[in-house]
C-alpha cells in the first residue's frame, strides 16, 4: 500500500473530540486504581498486622501528601465510576448517536468536576 497521504505525527496539533477525552481519562482513572489498590491492601494489611501498625498507618494519613494521594484515588474512583453509569447507559441503548455521545461525555466530566471537588472538601 503505498499511500501519498501525508502523516501528521505531531500529537499536540491533533483535536480530538470531547468523547475521545472522556474514553482516556476512563482508561487512566482505571489504572490509576488497579496501582492504587495495591497502594491501599497494603495500607489495611499493615493497619491490621498490629496495633503500632495502625498508629503507622494512622500517622501517616495525616500528612498533607498522603491526604493528596487520598484525594488523587478518590477522583479516579469517582471520574470511573460516572463514565462506567454512561457506559452502562450507552448499552442500553440510549445516548449512542454522535450527538448523544458528545452530551453524554460533557454530563461526565462536568459531574466528576463536582463530585471531585465535593471530595477534595471532605477529605480536607
Amino acid at each position: 500500500m503505498n499511500s501519498q497521504r501525508p502523516v501528521n505525527l505531531d500529537l499536540r496539533t491533533i483535536k480530538l473530540p470531547v468523547t475521545a477525552y472522556t474514553s482516556i481519562l476512563h482508561r487512566i482513572s482505571g489504572i490509576i486504581l488497579f496501582i492504587g489498590l495495591a497502594i491501599m491492601l497494603y495500607a489495611l494489611s499493615k493497619s491490621l498486622g498490629s496495633e503500632e501498625g495502625f498508629g503507622e498507618v494512622k500517622a501517616c494519613l495525616t500528612s498533607v501528601l498522603a491526604k493528596l494521594v487520598i484525594w488523587g484515588l478518590l477522583s479516579a474512583l469517582l471520574y470511573h465510576l460516572v463514565a462506567g453509569i454512561r457506559h452502562l447507559i450507552m448499552d442500553m441503548g440510549i445516548g449512542e448517536s454522535l450527538e448523544g455521545g458528545k452530551l453524554g461525555s460533557k454530563i461526565v466530566l462536568a459531574v466528576s468536576v463536582v463530585l471531585i471537588v465535593l471530595a477534595g472538601v471532605w477529605i480536607w
